[in-house]
């Protein structure tokens, strides 16, 4: 039996709603709240929440000395068009990886994630 239920993925970040909003873009969803928490209802039950973080760091990929923590991996159907939409809304490139199933980015606040081929 399990102890516990997943509530929410929590992300720091400078901006909560500028970052809720970058993952709406990406992942479709709602943007609820303001300042110091936003959360983020994903379709299909599942969400996330930003919380300020002030003098947040983003953490380097991949560098022992400054991990990444976590990541999310975003399962997409065509890596190149969602790659084009990931970068159109402030995403960067982490990695060179054509060729590969996934491809390796950090989101504007700097958070590492992966675009995964399904």
């Amino acid at each position: 039996m399990a102890l516990a239920k997943l509530g929410v993925v929590v992300l720091d970040c400078p901006d909560p709603r500028a970052l809720a909003g970058f993952y709406a873009e990406v992942l479709g969803g709602t943007v609820e709240g303001e300042g110091d928490w936003v959360d983020l209802k994903v379709p299909g039950g599942s969400a996330l929440a930003f919380q300020r973080a002030p003098g947040h760091v983003p953490p380097t990929w991949p560098a022992a000395d400054a991990s990444q923590q976590f990541h999310l991996d975003l399962v997409v159907e065509d890596l190149d068009t969602a790659e084009q939409g990931v970068l159109a809304l402030g995403a960067k490139p982490l990695a060179e990886q054509r060729g590969s199933n996934f491809r390796v980015y950090a989101d504007p606040a700097g958070h590492p994630f992966c675009l995964c081929a399904c």
